[in-house]
């Protein structure tokens, strides 16, 4: 096949191939081809095709000479549903592909298709990766690459808290590290995720069970004020404390071992694993029976035991910071 070995950053070379089920990756992908099609000609002619609208013949149409020698981008989304007649034509036209114009393939990756996949990376398209992000740990790292690429400073813990905070949606995070660096000068922490995101109930309250169990009262306390100011239920609070300290105890009792095997073992996703390790330093069996006490205290008093649920939550917090601390003996 005639089509050349395109560099990666070759935006405007003859096929990109854009791989995988994340719709914002496939959608940036198409994206910088567009914008560096654009810049240099800002008449470009930009097709945007689903696999039905690319009939036999359709490409060779769409890809002869124009009167005006315009520039053009030929986008074609799934084409892992290309039907077998449009596959042969796209096939053709990696042997002779037309200057200035620029044909996008975004392809599912898999078996559907794999012969118009293994055609256009023979033919030497550009390759474009966009995995679906499945993993906790994969998000975090696109989360710090958004920020390194808007060339902005943000903490380890300020980028796991905006994860904690967001979600799986990769469009939310990435919408939400736009905002915080319009938003905010200097480096982006903790502090200024939670006062952005943290009046997300479920995020709220287990922000508060993550500093107290890791032995931060004062943290503790300000995340507890916050989430309770925002509106979470003070019971949510109890339960994200329960859990924290019930995941230290059953993760300080188990037999060592590699965070999957351990996941397994104690129904916790492995990233869990990683997390409490490090905040079951300084823990005891005591310090875990204590601060259940505690907490089940704090239950009794936000169902109706107590007069005042919001000191019923504080000396729960501190009760719990202090067990996290007490092997350090400070």
């Amino acid at each position: 096949m005639a089509t050349r070995k395109t560099s990666p950053d070759d935006l405007l070379g003859p096929v990109t191939l854009a791989v995988g089920q994340e719709d914002l990756l496939l959608d940036r992908a198409v994206q910088e081809v567009v914008a560096a099609a654009r810049a240099a000609d800002a008449d470009t002619d930009v097709r945007d095709l689903a696999p039905d609208q690319l009939q036999p013949g359709a490409l060779v149409e769409l890809t002869s000479p124009s009167l005006f020698a315009e520039r053009k981008v030929l986008i074609v989304r799934n084409a892992q549903d290309l039907s077998a007649e449009a596959v042969k034509d796209v096939k053709a036209y990696f042997g002779d592909p037309v200057e200035d114009i620029s044909l996008v393939l975004l392809h599912a990756g898999g078996a559907k298709g794999k012969g118009l996949l293994d055609a256009a990376r023979k033919a030497g398209a550009r390759e474009v990766a966009c995995p679906k992000t499945t993993k906790p740990a994969e998000r975090l790292t696109f989360v710090r690459q958004e920020f390194r690429a808007l060339g902005r400073s943000a903490t380890p813990e300020a980028c796991q808290a905006l994860v904690d905070s967001i979600g799986s949606d990769l469009r939310e995070l990435a919408s939400a590290v736009t905002q915080l660096t319009s938003d905010v000068d200097g480096t982006i922490d903790e502090a200024v995720v939670g006062r952005y995101y943290t009046g997300r109930a479920e995020a709220s309250s287990f922000n508060v069970a993550d500093r107290a169990v890791e032995g931060r009262a004062a943290e503790a306390l300000e995340a507890l004020r916050w989430s309770l100011s925002t509106g979470v239920a003070p019971v949510l609070i109890t339960s994200a404390l329960a859990q924290g300290v019930r995941a230290i105890g059953k993760l300080s009792s188990a037999r060592g071992g590699r965070p999957a095997d351990l996941a397994r073992e104690l129904g916790m996703p492995p990233w869990k694993i990683d997390r409490v390790r490090q905040q079951m330093r300084g823990w005891t069996p005591d310090g875990v029976a204590l601060a259940l006490r505690a907490v089940a205290e704090a239950d009794a008093g936000v169902k109706g035991g107590g007069d005042d649920p919001e000191y019923a939550l504080e000396k729960a917090v501190v009760a719990v910071a202090r067990a996290a601390r007490m092997r350090r003996g400070d």
